[in-house]
């Protein structure tokens, strides 16, 4: 944002607090941190030791590129994904969010990004796969429970906090093309041995923080600085070669001892930097319910590795309003209470039978089948019915031949 200099003119810009602000830049030099942030993270000012967090965001971002590859997502997709699980992690902090939840989530972000989705359970399964398998050891797929829908809830609640503390400013420059130009710019592209070994320290820059420092070119020169050192490879230097790519010596030598540091950090388990971390949240705990007054409630809710995404929505509100709304009465549930009260027992102890079922068992006596009018000149067939006698039918069929004998016509015929 720029501030506007002189007298203010209709149209030119926006009046924010007594300042006029012309405009908003949004360039991917704004992704840079400034020096000051770099070495006090969030995770650091809560407590959390500078070697720890740097093993656990090594840890997890090596995860981020297995996952990846079992995923078999491109390498800029994996890349993306750790690029933003390093951005977000300077923004928030590793004691108040659980690292594998954030991991999934910015892996899942990232095959959107890069055009490449997976699927939340794809997932899940894969970092399930990781955490658990051991040596050759098969490891079944989570179960469709209450556990796995509450995994996936908090990745997916997860991916919407990255978003909003990144600012939905996703886009990243990867240094892959950029090597190979630049190898090509100083005929080296057919040693394979060089742009074998610049790829791979690339691709282990990404556990590191270099790509939140430096722009993607600066990385691109320092892994092929980095590589020409150790393979012993002249390139030139009348004048200094990276001056054409806009890169300074300074800024390659501390590429370059950030890469090679990552080689002498201490492997500790993951189970180990998770205790770490629950360790600086208990007292991070203690400190803040002791400095608190005494009127004041503990403070209990206090997020943590397993529960720190339940409210993890970007729209979550601080409070509930004050005024409880009345629930209103629906008809369905007074169609389900008069259901049920029509199982309740009577007073000598019998179930007492809905209408339906009263209806239902109630003894119904057939009525007599309805007599058939015939057509014929012979008296009808009598209807056989269960009250008549035998003598009664035959005192009928007696009385119909008469009848037909003195008129000479059936009274049925019509």
């Amino acid at each position: 944002m720029s501030r506007a200099a002189g007298g203010i003119l209709p149209g030119d810009g926006i009046l924010i607090a007594g300042e006029l602000y012309s405009g908003v830049a949004l360039t991917l030099e704004n992704c840079l941190l400034p020096p000051e942030r770099v070495h006090l993270s969030p995770s650091r000012a809560h407590g959390l030791p500078a070697r720890t967090e740097q093993q656990l965001r090594s840890r997890m971002c090596e995860m981020i590129q297995s996952a990846g590859i079992l995923l078999r997502l491109p390498q800029v997709a994996m890349a993306t994904a750790q690029i933003l699980f390093q951005r977000f992690f300077f923004c928030k902090s590793l004691v108040k969010h659980c690292a594998e939840t954030v991991a999934m989530a910015c892996l899942h972000l990232a095959s959107k990004i890069e055009e490449e989705p997976r699927r939340v359970r794809d997932v899940l399964n894969v970092f399930h796969h990781l955490e658990h398998s051991t040596g050759h050891r098969c490891v079944s797929p989570l179960l469709l429970d209450d556990t796995y829908v509450s995994r996936k809830s908090h990745v997916i609640k997860a991916e919407r906090r990255v978003l909003k503390e990144l600012g939905f400013c996703v886009h990243i420059k990867h240094p892959h093309k950029v090597i190979v130009m630049y190898l090509q710019v100083l005929e080296g592209e057919k040693n394979t041995r060089l742009v074998q070994m610049a790829w791979n320290y690339m691709n282990d820059s990404l556990r590191t923080d270099v790509f939140l420092r430096f722009r993607a070119e600066t990385v691109a020169c320092a892994c092929i600085f980095l590589s020409a050192r150790v393979l012993q490879i002249a390139l030139p230097d009348q004048p200094p070669w990276f001056l054409l790519f806009g890169a300074s010596e300074e800024d390659l030598k501390e590429i370059s001892m950030c890469i090679l540091r990552l080689y002498t950090l201490p492997c500790d388990s993951l189970a180990d930097l998770q205790q770490q971390v629950e360790e600086t949240r208990l007292t991070l705990e203690t400190r803040c319910n002791a400095a608190k007054p005494a009127s004041e409630a503990p403070v209990t809710d206090t997020p943590t590795r397993d529960s720190s995404l339940t409210s993890f929505s970007p729209t979550s509100k601080a409070a509930s309003p004050a005024d409880a709304r009345t629930n209103h009465e629906s008809p369905l549930s007074k169609h389900v209470l008069r259901n049920m009260c029509g199982k309740i027992t009577n007073r000598d102890g019998r179930k007492r039978l809905s209408r339906s079922d009263e209806r239902r068992n109630v003894h119904c006596v057939p009525s007599p089948p309805r007599r058939r009018r015939s057509r014929s000149v012979c008296s009808p067939q009598p209807s056989f019915s269960p009250g008549r006698s035998k003598s009664h039918r035959h005192r009928e069929r007696q009385r119909g031949r008469e009848r037909v004998r003195t008129n000479g016509y059936s009274p049925h015929r019509t």
